[in-house]
């Protein structure tokens, strides 16, 4: 738990360090409880751990302090649904939760639905993997970290 003012109390030190680190065009991958976190960080980002923690409250507050990215069209991306998912008509209540919240955060784009291998492809060159307690199927969530004004700096 953090305990400075104004942070919020879920963004652990290590991923308020992941943050901080993160330059223009980074990517961070919100993780669910399903995601092989494990094998995707032996590649390359590092893995922070939320354990417990749903990615809507995370990303709540990590949109707080993270700017998203404005020079690209989508900088929010979800795992699309797999065929047979799709085929069942399995819905993804999840993402409406996401949709709000960054645009609340004045991220109007839509979120980018990439096909399942390609989005694991996408979270081996991320900078960092966060490790959640989210239980909703397909709740994974990419973030590409935009530029921070000099208006934004106090």
């Amino acid at each position: 738990m953090v305990v400075l003012k104004g942070i919020p109390s879920v963004l652990s030190p290590e991923l308020l360090y992941a943050l901080a680190r993160m330059g223009h065009g980074d990517d961070i991958v919100l993780a669910d409880a399903n995601f092989p976190v494990s094998s995707i960080s032996r590649c390359g980002p590092e893995l922070i751990r939320a354990d417990g923690m749903g990615i809507p409250r995370l990303l709540e507050a990590i949109l707080q302090l993270f700017p998203m990215d404005t020079y690209v069209p989508r900088p929010a991306a979800v795992m699309d649904l797999v065929d047979s998912d799709k085929e069942k008509g399995l819905k993804t209540p999840v993402w409406d939760e996401y949709r709000t919240l960054l645009f609340k955060a004045n991220c109007m784009a839509p979120l980018e639905q990439v096909e399942r291998f390609a989005f694991y492809e996408r979270a081996k060159n991320a900078f960092a993997v966060v490790a959640t307690g989210e239980s909703a199927l397909y709740g994974n969530l990419i973030l590409r970290k935009g530029v921070i004004s000099p208006s934004d700096l106090v």
